[in-house]
Formats: C-alpha cells, sequence, structure tokens
C-alpha cells in the first residue's frame, strides 16, 4: 500500500529527527482503523531495520475515560522493541523524545504461548509467569498530541519506552484488579490507581490482546511482555525529574530524567 508506505516513512523520519508532524487524519480523513494497523506494521518493519525484535506488546485506551475521550469503545495496541526496553533506576534524556508523558502500568510476562481466538481471563492467567511493576513513557510522533484513534495507532500506540522493575511476581494468591499503585514525582504523589483501570483486569486486557492478534496469526510468545494499560492518567515531565511507581505485591519501578 503506497499511502501506508508514505505515511511510516513520515512518523520513522519524525521520531528519529525529535520532529513532529501534522497528524495523518488531516492530510487523510478517510484513514480507517485497518488503515492504520497497516501503517503501524511498516513503521515497524523500518525500525526494526535498525536493529532489535519485537519482544512483547502494549495496550493503549484500556481506561473508560480515555476510550470516551477518543470516541471509542475498545483498547489499541502496538509492539514492544527491544530497543524500547530499560532496567529499574534507568536515566532517559529527554532529547531522545518529541513531547514525552510517563504512566505506571502492571506488566505481565508471560512463560508459554497464548494463541486466541476464544481466550478468557482464566487461560490467560495460566500463560502468565508473573506479573511486573512498570513505568511507559509514552511519546507522539504527532504535533501537540493531537490524536485520533487512527493517529495514535499508526504511530505505534504512542509507545517509547518500557522501564520494568526488578521483580517478576507469581501471580498465585494475587487477585490483579486489587493492586494499589502510587506514582510519585520527586517524591510527592501525583496519581494512584489500581489493576482494575486496565480493562477491568490486567488477565483480561491481555486476553483481549491474544485475541485481536488471532487473526493476524500473531502469537503471543513464551517470554513476551504485554504492558496491560496505564493505571492513571499519563503526565509531562521534565529533565531532572525522579519518578518511582510502587504496586502492591509487586514492589517498585523507577527512573529519572535528564
Amino acid at each position: 500500500m503506497v499511502t501506508a508506505d508514505r505515511h511510516a516513512d513520515a512518523l520513522y523520519a519524525a521520531r528519529r529527527d525529535r520532529r513532529a508532524i501534522p497528524p495523518l487524519t488531516e492530510t487523510q480523513p478517510d484513514l480507517t482503523v485497518t488503515d492504520a494497523y497497516a501503517i503501524q506494521g511498516r513503521f515497524v518493519e523500518r525500525l526494526l531495520g535498525d536493529g532489535g525484535s519485537v519482544v512483547g506488546y502494549k495496550l493503549g485506551l484500556t481506561s473508560r475515560p480515555m476510550q470516551e475521550l477518543l470516541g471509542v469503545h475498545e483498547p489499541d495496541y502496538g509492539p514492544v522493541l527491544s530497543t524500547m526496553v530499560y532496567d529499574d533506576g534507568v536515566e532517559l534524556a529527554l532529547d531522545d523524545f518529541i513531547e514525552p508523558r510517563i504512566e505506571a502500568e502492571i506488566a505481565l510476562v508471560l512463560d508459554r504461548p497464548l494463541r486466541g481466538p476464544g481466550v478468557t481471563a482464566v487461560q490467560a492467567a495460566r500463560a502468565v509467569g508473573g506479573a511486573v511493576a512498570a513505568l511507559e513513557l509514552v511519546d507522539s510522533r504527532i504535533e501537540d498530541w493531537r490524536i485520533s484513534l487512527v493517529d495514535t495507532i499508526a504511530d505505534l500506540a504512542s509507545s517509547a519506552a518500557a522501564v520494568l522493575g526488578p521483580r517478576v511476581v507469581p501471580l498465585e494468591g494475587i487477585d490483579l484488579r486489587h493492586l494499589g499503585m502510587v506514582i510519585r514525582r520527586n517524591g510527592r504523589i501525583v496519581a494512584t490507581g489500581a489493576g482494575a483501570a486496565a480493562l477491568g483486569s490486567p488477565l483480561a486486557a491481555i486476553a483481549w490482546l491474544a485475541n485481536t492478534l488471532a487473526p493476524y496469526g500473531v502469537v503471543l510468545e513464551e517470554g513476551h511482555v504485554v504492558m496491560t494499560g496505564s493505571l492513571h492518567k499519563a503526565f509531562a515531565v521534565e529533565g531532572g525529574d525522579r519518578v518511582r511507581a510502587e504496586v502492591d505485591r509487586l514492589g517498585s519501578v523507577a527512573c529519572r530524567f535528564s
């Protein structure tokens, strides 16, 4: 698809040059969700050409307020590349991004493949090896975050980086829906949340993803990390900021910005 290649080239250049572009839907208002995922696929091909591999997926728009904001009724998704994943305590340079924001999440790590369709949350739990506290840095290659659903899907679901905590905690005896989260910026509490904010449950979120990927022949593989969606409203960060999230039973995860 020539159009998909053109838009993918523009997004790739925007990410490389740290220079945002106008919304795709302004230049081509008739783009559909199907078109957007095609653009995302071409964009990913270009990124993989620079190295790295797909090591998981992220879900976006898993909370009702965000769905209402964009006028949609289901999440979106994008791949997580190995070049996007960082360890707890990492220092990230803001100059590597355009207009980043950060959010705390519960990430799930698979210890066996998960293939849709028809996956339930209970079945998903059997494939999950454990959960880990995580931070996601979201960024938009679209000017001023003026995104529609189509724009964010095409733009890797607005993903930029994932910071994973040091502990993967087995799910036995844990109800992910009820895990509370507190996130601090420079020591001050800026948001709270709970696992239920991620599509009702992080397990429901990963089941939705497996089922949504199934028609494309995509399987969630052993070792894949799935970022199940923000537990609060994302906020902007500045140089010198230190961000730390604490999640019940899972521990903490932190990063800093320069």
